[in-house]
């Protein structure tokens, strides 16, 4: 299974051409397959303090693993001077992840930054955050002070022994959900609670979460658990279809369908019809969306991806560090994205039925490196 990692320097990602032909950008731009690009995510670290067996199992991710050195991070700065190459095409979200954000010292300084930024229309931008809560109770005020909007938490069971045979480190369900309160009593709203469900290990606690978060300010998405990267030894057996999650809820807690806030939403809603809020259902190995995807990657040391299941990267830190102009790394950046035409997720779903039962990997980044 190790041979089919990708480390984290990723050294087969050749940097951004820049063309002869330099473009002012336009606040529009579409890919090959004619989807805007409006979402960037951005990797602050590649470490977790979690090994949650679905994105750093600790037989891969150990004491020995070897980390990007602190020079080859991209730094606040450099970190905000692109998310303004972005928003000058298009992008209006920006979602911090990980590894664990919050592991990055000093992030609220990074907020603040991003919170200066303005679309080219002067609206402010969604300013988000990713995080396995386990540092977010003291840093939530401080990072609603900076600027942040909201964040997702991540909690894959709301029984503690199974929570700690998910995340592997021994860390309390109480923990996670002091720092949803903490989310929550600090404005960073409305807070979403992500489940990967992985059949065998932790299908049995789909009601138990929808039981607890039912009735609360928190929106519980379930997801389906994924082939990213090659260090979970993904099985197709494992994968809890959304359809069976709606069906276990339904059956003790009418749901009915709900639309979509806006195009490219990742999460299939739906309401319980006694009005105690709704649940999410990202569908991404039985039902993709890859046809409305607009979302890019930036990794933490300055590589993006095209895709979360991409096998390889792009360098813009060569551009950032090589003292190219904000046109001529604009310019790549629309040329990259225009040739974009990753489908993955339709392409794999398609082929479901005949996966053998624990999928290759084909060297795909890992999860971990540039966040879910």
């Amino acid at each position: 299974m190790a041979e089919k990692i990708i480390m984290m320097a990723d050294a087969r990602a050749p940097a951004l051409a820049v063309p002869d032909t330099l473009e002012t950008p336009n606040g529009l731009l579409a890919d090959a397959l004619g989807r805007p690009l409006h979402d960037l995510r951005i990797s602050v670290t590649d470490r977790c303090n979690f090994r949650c067996v679905y994105c750093m199992p600790k037989e891969v991710f150990d004491k020995d693993y070897a980390y990007l050195p602190h020079a080859a991070l991209l730094n606040f700065e450099e970190i905000a001077r692109v998310a303004r190459l972005f928003v000058a095409h298009g992008v209006e979200k920006i979602r911090l992840t990980g590894g664990e954000p919050l592991l990055r010292k000093n992030l609220e300084r990074l907020v603040e930054q991003l919170r200066a930024i303005e679309t080219p229309s002067g609206r402010p931008l969604d300013l988000t955050l990713t995080t396995n809560g386990s540092l977010l109770a003291r840093k939530a005020q401080t990072l609603k002070d900076a600027g942040l909007d909201r964040v997702t938490v991540s909690l894959d069971a709301i029984d503690d022994a199974i929570f700690k045979r998910m995340n592997d480190v021994d860390f309390a369900v109480s923990d996670v959900l002091d720092g949803i309160a903490a989310a929550h009593a600090a404005g960073l709203g409305p807070i979403k609670v992500n489940m990967v469900v992985k059949g065998g290990m932790n299908d049995g606690q789909i009601l138990p979460m929808a039981r607890h978060f039912k009735g609360t300010p928190a929106i519980l998405r379930f997801i389906e658990y994924m082939d990213v990267g090659g260090s979970n030894g993904w099985n197709m057996a494992e994968v809890v279809p959304s359809s069976e999650v709606v069906r276990r809820i339904a059956a003790e807690m009418p749901l009915e369908p709900v639309g979509a806030n806006y195009a490219g939403e990742t999460a299939a809603r739906w309401r319980y019809v006694d009005g105690g809020g709704e649940v999410g259902m990202i569908s991404s190995v039985t039902q993709a969306f890859c046809h409305d995807c607009s979302r890019i990657r930036l990794s933490t040391e300055g590589k993006l991806y095209t895709c979360l299941f991409a096998t390889r990267g792009h360098d813009l830190r060569e551009l950032l560090r090589g003292g190219r102009t904000d046109l001529e790394m604009q310019t790549a950046i629309a040329r990259l994205w225009r040739a974009r035409d990753d489908r993955y997720s339709e392409t794999r779903t398609v082929n479901t039925a005949g996966l053998s039962p624990r999928a290759e990997s084909a060297q795909k980044i890992e999860m971990s490196y540039i966040g879910g």
